[in-house]
């Protein structure tokens, strides 16, 4: 199961953008969760609103994701957990999503583009 919240936090540099995906290990009480934040900064987007849609990441020029597809999420996962993440743990861990996105987002493509063609 996961959720994910758009919030927004005043810095010395105005209004930031953040998106966490939080993902809860099931059966309930099988671990703690795992929560990837992505925060906006210089050459990345996390809209608050149009045009891009709710859950929309990305790096301006590279890999998006939106957060809200079910293959999304599962790629996100599947690149933590190559990077160590395990859901045994019983506390919150928190990874920065942009270090993430690439792995995902390629994993997200190669399992949605198109098929080989066949003669």
């Amino acid at each position: 199961m996961w959720t994910l919240r758009h919030s927004h936090s005043v810095a010395d540099s105005g209004r930031s953008c953040c998106e966490t995906l939080t993902l809860y290990p099931q059966p309930a009480g099988a671990g703690g969760p795992l929560r990837i934040v992505f925060t906006k900064g210089p050459g990345r987007y996390v809209p608050g609103g149009a045009p891009l849609g709710s859950g929309d990441v990305g790096y301006v020029r590279g890999a998006s994701l939106n957060l809200h597809e079910p293959g999304a999420v599962r790629a996100l996962l599947d690149a933590a957990s190559s990077r160590g993440w395990h859901p045994e743990g019983r506390w919150v861990v928190e990874i920065d999503g942009w270090s993430l996105l690439e792995a995902a987002a390629a994993a997200r493509a190669g399992a949605t583009g198109p098929a080989d063609l066949k003669e």
